[in-house]
């Protein structure tokens, strides 16, 4: 999972007490928190922490609370690489994953005003087109933040494990199927980018600069980067970790997450996070100085689309704003949430109450067990009932191992069937096969024998192991991998379905020059 997907969102919200509401939202109700209950949850923080990591065994973890517009905890836990002696602190750097989100937002309500969150995108991002031409150049930038575009589930997510830049994936999204514009969600990451991207083109700078210049150097977050390279050059940063078949925690893979910066690309630490908590929480003002324009700050608090739909017909509904999860709690509070998740090694969240005034950010350089999500939600059930209201880690880390599952074969490709059918000689698989969306696929024949697939621009190559007839199968890798993965060949060798790259159907590769084989 590139980043945490909406179903693990949608979870949440269901579990948190998400209400439906109008857009624009209803007038806050008065604050139910006080000094006192807000002192006992920070009291209890350490506790939360340390429990969470001794159960999931999650190396370190950085926190910062805002309250009334000051940081009142600031802290790091444990270790930045499992085994090594360096400590986590509050100026160590984490990479953030979908936590970026709210981040761009922030950066786009500046860049852009009120009237920017309506412009189509399309202008700005010559080579962004959808499948559908009028979508394509009416869809807006408040469309693609709040993932109401109409393309599907994380669109685009596997051009980027195949190593394609996002120069590349933004010219392909048109290839993908859609769903009624503006009418159904479906969480993207590379439709915000595309956004983003048009903002920035707008502007005639990078987008990568153009954070710079918005927002990280006028708030003073001189830790905080959208480039992965700064995050990869930084000493005090916490490497992403996950874990192993054995239970430990290893720094097994490095995530570079450039090609989709805007949607989850952010490193920061938790020092800088506060920072950022306290500008969000008081309308864009930073010490008196106003950093981003107040009004379409507050127009990415908005329930912009509807994330998912009530289970039950007394049940609730979740909803999604501009880069942020939208929610009103038991006592009509805005509720506004994000998570981020690296399959690679990160999990992350921003909860805040605005109306408390009320905000934290939890860090860490773990893959998803559920430590993030349930250190912010227990950190809120104290402050309000004085003790959590259930045992998070548990439900949460159900949620993302269900996600984790979902893109998993039906088929055991680890277990052939007895009577497998044998395959054919290697050179009615071998060659080249093209597809407009993924690009070229290549099959070769080893010297030992065996077939190798390579994959990508660079490319990734994969030894296919037979399991029936005309199928192998291959075991992927990268952010969205999912096991063991079936490779099909037509019977007279002129395509290949790949079949963990076919969800959308666009998973079949010709052989080049089939119609004169």
């Amino acid at each position: 999972m590139s980043t945490v997907r909406w179903v693990v969102a949608a979870g949440l919200l269901a579990l948190t007490g998400a209400a439906p509401g109008p857009s624009p939202p209803p007038p806050q109700p008065p604050p139910v928190l006080d000094q006192a209950d807000v002192d006992r949850a920070v009291a209890r923080l350490d506790g939360v922490v340390e429990d969470a990591m001794q159960r999931t065994g999650v190396p370190g973890v950085s926190v910062a609370v805002v309250h009334r517009d000051k940081v009142v905890q600031l802290k790091g836990y444990g270790v930045r690489e499992a085994g090594k002696p360096g400590r986590v602190d509050a100026d160590t750097v984490f990479q953030l994953a979908s936590v970026s989100k709210p981040i761009a937002s922030t950066v786009v309500a500046q860049a852009t005003g009120v009237e920017g969150w309506d412009k189509p995108v399309a202008p700005n991002v010559p080579d962004f087109r959808l499948k559908d031409p009028w979508v394509g150049s009416h869809v807006t930038v408040a469309d693609l933040f709040s993932h109401r575009s109409g393309l599907p589930d994380h669109a685009g997510d596997l051009l980027e494990d195949l190593g394609h830049d996002r120069e590349y994936i933004l010219a392909h999204l048109r290839y993908e199927p859609l769903t009624p514009f503006r009418a159904s969600y479906a969480y993207t990451n590379f439709g915000l980018t595309a956004a983003a991207q048009a903002v920035a083109d707008e502007k005639g700078v990078e987008w990568e600069k153009l954070t710079e210049d918005t927002l990280y150097k006028p708030a003073g977050m001189n830790s905080t980067s959208s480039r992965f390279d700064d995050f990869a050059k930084t000493a005090d940063r916490a490497l992403g970790h996950v874990r192993t078949a054995d239970g430990t925690w290893k720094p097994q893979f490095v995530r570079d997450p450039d090609a989709q910066s805007p949607a989850g690309g952010v490193s920061s630490s938790a020092r800088d996070m506060g920072t950022w908590l306290r500008l969000q929480l008081a309308n864009g003002k930073l010490d008196g100085r106003q950093i981003i324009d107040a009004e379409s700050l507050e127009r990415t608090h908005w329930p912009h689309s509807v994330s998912h739909t009530p289970p039950a017909p007394a049940g609730r509904a979740g909803f999604y704003g501009l880069g942020w999860n939208v929610s009103y709690d038991d006592e009509g509070r805005l509720r506004l949430s994000h998570t981020g998740a690296f399959a690679l090694g990160a999990h992350t969240n921003v909860t805040m109450l605005p109306g408390e005034q009320l905000g934290i950010v939890v860090l860490t350089n773990g893959a998803p067990a559920g430590v993030a999500d349930a250190v912010a939600l227990d950190f809120f059930d104290i402050a309000q009932d004085g003790k959590p209201s259930r045992d998070w880690i548990p439900l949460v880390d159900a949620l993302y191992q269900q996600e984790a599952d979902a893109g998993r074969s039906t088929t055991d490709y680890a277990r052939p069937p007895s009577d497998a059918a044998p395959a054919k000689d290697a050179d009615t698989y071998t060659g080249t096969y093209d597809n407009a969306y993924y690009g070229k696929l290549s099959v070769t024949e080893g010297q030992g024998g065996g077939l190798t697939l390579r994959l990508g621009p660079k490319p990734q190559t994969y030894r296919l192991t037979h399991y029936d007839g005309d199928t192998f199968s291959f075991r992927t890798a990268g952010e969205n991998a999912v096991g063991l993965t079936g490779v099909t060949f037509s019977p007279d060798g002129k395509s290949v379905r790949v079949e963990y790259l076919d969800t959308e159907g666009l998973g079949t590769f010709t052989r080049s020059g089939a119609a004169s084989r």
